[in-house]
């Protein structure tokens, strides 16, 4: 096994211009987060893309699983306030 395979693989997040949300683009090794910051730079901002990059060690992510998608998600069906569209716009209202 290699040493670079060896150190703690990141989740690499990058925001494309300032107002918009981090996005996943990949996963990196690196030794440390100073090495996962500039390594992340170098793979995913080569063409100048990206005002900011976030990196997270793999192993501090908790996720749901695909498993248990639908006894997981099947409880937000019921309450339909939650939807955008159960409620009504007021007249003149613009930018809501």
């Amino acid at each position: 096994m290699s040493e670079v395979s060896q150190w703690p693989l990141w989740e690499v997040f990058l925001r494309a211009r300032r107002g918009l949300p981090h996005q996943h683009v990949g996963s990196l090794h690196a030794a440390d987060p100073r090495m996962a910051v500039r390594h992340a730079r170098d793979l995913y901002t080569r063409r100048g893309e990206g005002v900011s990059i976030w990196v997270v060690p793999s192993a501090a992510v908790t996720a749901s699983s695909p498993d248990e998608r639908d006894p997981f998600f099947d409880p937000a069906a019921d309450k339909v306030y939650r939807h955008p569209a159960f409620f009504e716009l007021p007249e003149g209202a613009e930018h809501l």
